[in-house]
């Protein structure tokens, strides 16, 4: 059992993973290269440790400790226990979820291991709002997609916005990166798959067209909030899709595109 230990020194080394949450740049750099990740709240706390993610450390403020007692008890990591006023001091912003655990990262699994199993997959190229990133990983989730493909540009599904989004779907729903974007897109055809691309072009066919097709395996593509797909990977695709729009509106934001696909092709 891990045994709460009070730190009152922002500046303490023992709370490096914690600092400077809220600088987006530089925690895109540090995460990843430091094997480490950030889970807020009790909830994503424990469905990160649930998902089988070792915990380096946790850090909470008093009123936490009962709530958290089982997962404290379980810990094999250390236990900081801060103010919320020291703990603001060293995030950047006021903790009102109360705890905090650093973890460590899991190897990412090789595309071609989670397209062997799966039926139907999210690919999502380029999406640098890690809102959209954790929302879409939600609506996959949600609707039975089997797992989220991402191209090397695209946000990082376990900075601490993207968890939180994602009600921590991100650490449960299967997920890689794809090394060589559009390239890598004949995985797709290789395992079995249609790819249908999201897109406003005069050769898009209707989701509901494409729902009727029952395709055995589906990648369904999606873009960049303000661009969309690239033309290769437009180029790559087996079909173009555009969901039906009333009111002179054009198309939906990434994250409400990716669950209406979604909803639209289970089954």
């Amino acid at each position: 059992m891990a045994v709460p230990q009070p730190v009152t020194d922002p500046g303490d080394p023992r709370l490096h993973d914690y600092t400077d949450l809220t600088d987006v740049a530089l925690r895109r750099r540090r995460e990843p290269a430091e094997g480490l990740f950030i889970a807020e709240g009790e909830k994503v706390i424990r469905r990160a440790v649930e998902a089988g993610y070792t915990m380096r450390s946790l850090l909470l403020s008093e009123k936490w400790l009962d709530v958290m007692a089982d997962v404290i008890e379980a810990a094999d990591a250390p236990v900081h226990l801060v103010t919320p006023d020291l703990a603001e001091q060293v995030t950047g912003y006021h903790v009102h979820r109360g705890a905090l655990a650093a973890m460590a990262r899991k190897p990412l699994p090789d595309p071609a291991e989670l397209l062997t199993t799966a039926r139907r997959v999210a690919v999502l190229e380029d999406i640098v709002d890690h809102a959209n990133v954790g929302a879409a990983f939600r609506n996959a989730a949600a609707l039975g997609v089997d797992a989220v493909l991402l191209s090397p540009r695209c946000a990082d599904p376990l900075y601490r916005r993207a968890v939180k989004v994602s009600m921590g779907a991100v650490l449960q729903l299967p997920w890689t990166r794809l090394p060589d974007w559009p390239a890598d897109a004949g995985l797709f055809a290789r395992h079995g798959f249609l790819t249908a691309a999201f897109c406003l072009g005069d050769r898009s066919i209707t989701l509901d067209e494409l729902a009727a097709r029952r395709p055995r395996k589906l990648a369904l593509m999606f873009g960049t909030e303000g661009d969309g797909l690239t033309p290769g990977a437009l180029a790559a695709a087996d079909t173009w899709v555009r969901i039906p729009m009333d009111a002179g509106i054009d198309s939906l934001n990434v994250a409400a595109a990716s669950a209406v696909a979604f909803y639209a092709t289970r089954g």
